[in-house]
């Protein structure tokens, strides 16, 4: 059973014996990652990348590359997953966009799935979520704008990608989209679309 909580102005999900876990991490990791990303218990070699991956997309496991044989299970994906969500891509935010971590939740676990997929960037060089107009408007707290500015990353190489499309709008028939959950925020009581 996992209880949320609100710890340091931060909602948090925890299981028994669990370290808390920012909640739009785990939102993030369970309604657009891990659908998306799929799932992969021995490692494969990714032929575009050139290397070997497993679980989620992981390329290095403790800092080590990924190597011929290697398997886990699909609970020690999810513990990896996690890990590597909240120290590679929710910290990195809580940097580059002042207040992310109050931020709608629903806000958060989109631009977090985000920059999964397409990067952290930075700011200074325009790069990845950080440096993209998503950012700029969450940190000006126009919710509405920062969801559908992040759709503007359906394009691999150039070239406009049909599923990227679709992650970033509203999913499609067994996913749901980055824009869908991100606009999902009237829960929150919060003003999402201008009047």
């Amino acid at each position: 059973m996992a209880v949320a909580s609100l710890v340091g102005g931060r909602y948090m999900v925890s299981a028994p014996g669990e370290e808390p876990i920012p909640a739009a991490v785990r939102l993030a990791v369970d309604a657009n990652i891990i659908p998306w990303e799929g799932l992969v218990l021995s490692a494969h070699w990714d032929r575009f990348s050139k290397r070997y991956d497993i679980c989620h997309g992981d390329t290095l496991i403790n800092g080590k590359p990924v190597t011929a044989g290697m398997r886990f299970t699909k609970e020690d994906c999810y513990r990896i997953l996690i890990v590597r969500v909240v120290h590679d891509y929710y910290k990195p935010l809580t940097r580059c966009i002042a207040g992310f971590d109050t931020l709608p939740i629903s806000l958060q676990a989109s631009m977090i799935s985000g920059a999964y997929n397409f990067g952290v960037g930075s700011t200074e060089k325009r790069t990845g979520l950080c440096g993209s107009s998503a950012a700029r408007f969450a940190r000006a707290r126009n919710f509405y704008a920062a969801c559908e500015a992040q759709t503007a990353f359906n394009k691999s190489g150039g070239q406009f990608v049909q599923g990227l499309d679709n992650r970033r709008k509203n999913g499609d028939a067994t996913r749901i989209g980055e824009a869908e959950l991100c606009e999902s925020m009237p829960a929150t009581g919060l003003p999402v679309r201008p009047n």
